[in-house]
């Protein structure tokens, strides 16, 4: 059964930010709330989460995850980035954007493009998942909430609670989130290529 927290939005209640990190720690795998929508988050090196996602999401082997980071000094220890690249992405940032980048070694080998060696990054602008990522003190392997078959992500807390509580070690409710997932920006060769439209302004990337 999972834990329940319901965190204030915009101010969200040290006390649970701390239990819910600890959680992590323990190689939690838990849903959180996004500035696109709600999301699923481990450690990245919790191997069991990877594979505790991809069941829940019905993916397969070759699905790509995100890491996510509270500021660019995470990020660039994760990628590497060119100075028009990081202008660029500098410029969206925090905000709902995944870029997808030349991983750097700091990556594990089983995150990142078997072909490309790339890995999704992105620094998510909502205040619940940067006040997680301040405490835990390090990015989270992460993927969108979207169940197999469905249109749109989940929306509320209360309901991803309700419906995947024996498969969930915690679940963080700052009530109703988005229901677009980010916008993915392929910059793996050397310029920008959208390659999802979602809750980022595409034409930024143009």
């Amino acid at each position: 059964m999972a834990r329940y927290f319901d965190v204030h939005p915009e101010n969200p209640q040290p006390r649970s930010i701390a239990q819910v990190v600890d959680l992590l720690r323990q190689d939690a795998l838990i849903a959180y709330p996004t500035d696109s929508c709600y999301a699923l988050g481990s450690r990245i090196d919790n191997h069991a989460g990877a594979d505790r996602i991809r069941t829940i999401r019905h993916l397969d082997d070759k699905h790509h995850f995100t890491l996510v980071c509270a500021d660019f000094a995470q990020l660039g220890q994760l990628v590497h980035l060119d100075n028009s690249a990081f202008r660029a992405i500098k410029a969206v940032t925090p905000g709902p954007y995944t870029f997808i980048l030349p991983a750097t070694p700091e990556v594990p080998r089983r995150l990142a493009h078997a072909k490309k060696r790339s890995v999704g990054v992105r620094i998510p602008d909502h205040p619940v998942a940067q006040a997680i990522l301040r405490e835990l003190g390090e990015p989270l392997l992460s993927s969108t909430l979207l169940m197999p078959g469905a249109e749109w992500p989940m929306v509320e807390g209360w309901q991803i609670k309700e419906e995947l509580d024996l498969v969930l070690d915690a679940v963080v409710d700052a009530g109703d989130c988005g229901t677009e997932p980010t916008t993915v920006v392929d910059w793996t060769e050397g310029a920008p290529e959208v390659v999802r439209v979602g809750a980022g302004d595409p034409d930024r990337f143009s």
